[in-house]
């Protein structure tokens, strides 16, 4: 499996798929994908929604797919443990919601001060991240594929502008991953809610503070008429989602439709991180003129120092308690000591100068 989704790439694996479809029997093969997101989450949900109509069209409409929402199946957090049991045969969600469940999926979504959605894509496909990947999940009987890059998001949206530490002491936030454990450590009440219920919890005040993604989702659901103050992030630089598959529906397909699921997945992969960051600059192009309450703010530095530290505290406490995770961080740490060299020189470089910094 990994060796098929590394070593192929997605414009030789279409060539392979559409003429091995054109010989294949014509039986139809039914799956069920259990998604995350609400119907309306666009553009997560599309991504979602892309692999099936992918799939099928690759396969001359043998690989047909049945996308639920959230809303259909009623358990947004329950996606593991659906495509796990075998009630779905695949998922649509983000790999650090199962950290309750297992700590060695916690690094596959993001990491704070990791990597970016550029460096992170090298890092699955050719830094050894995808078959890290695979391991964690193969206890469950599950694979996972990268599926989709918000790229960076926003660090959320607060009542009251963040000052100082003392600001933080007792504030109640929503907040996903390894980002909430830290926050705890600086006194923050982190929970961690649906996105479909984020509005309603800012509204009745039940949160001071909600995370979700970056300007074209967040704006899109209202977060800045309840809480102006909009702030740069840290915590999340490239948030991967994923496709679970359950290991015993993807064995009962024939392997000429099993190529076609993964490179559906991954041309979803694509399309949705373009997608999304296409939404987030138009969004972002206008949202001093449309939206003139939104005051957009960075975290002081003596509140980025202590995030920082509670950070590499708590990534050196994890690694004691599993050895995958010790194993992923070291690769990840390893990785973006090497690559963020050539991203400073490329892309940051080029960025300044194109300004005139």
């Amino acid at each position: 499996m990994n060796k098929l989704v590394k070593k192929i790439g997605v414009a030789s694996l279409i060539i392979a798929t559409c003429c091995v479809s054109t010989y294949a029997k014509d039986k139809v093969y039914k799956l069920k994908m259990a998604t995350t997101w609400g119907p309306t989450v666009s553009p997560l949900i599309d991504a979602a929604k892309d692999v099936s109509k992918i799939a099928e069209k690759l396969s001359n409409g043998r690989l047909k797919i049945r996308v639920d929402a959230s809303n259909k199946h009623k358990s947004p957090f329950g996606v593991f443990d659906m495509v796990k049991g075998g009630q779905y045969d695949l998922g649509h969600s983000a790999s650090y919601f199962w950290k309750g469940k297992d700590l060695d999926t916690l690094p596959f979504t993001t990491l704070p001060f990791g990597l970016t959605a550029t460096e992170q894509y090298a890092w699955f496909y050719y830094g050894g991240g995808l078959e890290l990947m695979q391991k964690a999940y193969a206890k469950h009987g599950m694979y996972s594929f990268p599926a989709g890059n918000t790229g960076t998001q926003m660090g959320g949206w607060f009542r009251k502008e963040i000052k100082s530490l003392e600001d933080l002491k007792g504030l109640k936030m929503r907040i996903a991953g390894l980002a909430g454990e830290i926050w705890a450590k600086l006194g923050v009440n982190v929970v961690n809610i649906p996105g479909s219920e984020l509005y309603t919890a800012l509204e009745r005040k039940t949160i001071d503070a909600a995370e979700w993604t970056a300007p074209y989702m967040d704006v899109k659901m209202g977060f800045h008429k309840l809480a102006p103050y909009y702030y740069t992030g840290w915590q999340e630089p490239g948030s991967e989602l994923q496709v679970l598959v359950n290991k015993k529906s993807f064995a009962k397909l024939p392997k000429d439709l099993q190529d076609i699921l993964v490179a559906a997945i991954r041309i979803s992969t694509n399309t949705m991180t373009y997608h999304h960051f296409y939404l987030n600059a138009q969004t972002w192009s206008k949202i001093e003129k449309d939206y003139p309450n939104i005051k957009v703010k960075t975290f002081p530095k003596e509140v980025m120092d202590k995030l920082k530290q509670a950070n590499k505290e708590i990534k050196a406490e994890l690694a004691k308690k599993s050895a995958i995770l010790k194993e992923v961080f070291e690769s990840q740490d390893a990785y973006m000591k090497k690559a963020r060299e050539w991203t400073k020189m490329s892309e940051y470089n080029y960025i300044k100068s194109s300004l005139g910094e």
